[in-house]
């Protein structure tokens, strides 16, 4: 089987964030939490080619719904 062009499975599913972004810190979409550090346990979403982090208390929260893959406004 052939593959186009950037559709390959060796990035991952989401596009990798630049190096402008990776060094800002990460702020949850929900409740405007800020991390201090790496956070490993943190939920990224992608909505709208948009990347939103969620902390560990509102990704817990909203479990069903991001499972579910509801648009954040509906939750």
């Amino acid at each position: 089987m052939t593959s186009l062009p950037g559709d390959s499975d060796s990035t991952g599913s989401l596009p990798r964030p630049d190096a402008a972004e990776e060094a800002q810190p990460l702020v949850c979409a929900s409740c405007g939490t800020q991390a201090d550090g790496p956070r490993p346990t943190w939920t990224c979403s992608m909505e709208n080619g948009t990347r939103h982090y969620l902390c560990d208390s509102c990704a817990r929260a909203n479990l069903r719904a991001i499972e579910g893959r509801l648009d954040s406004a509906w939750w």
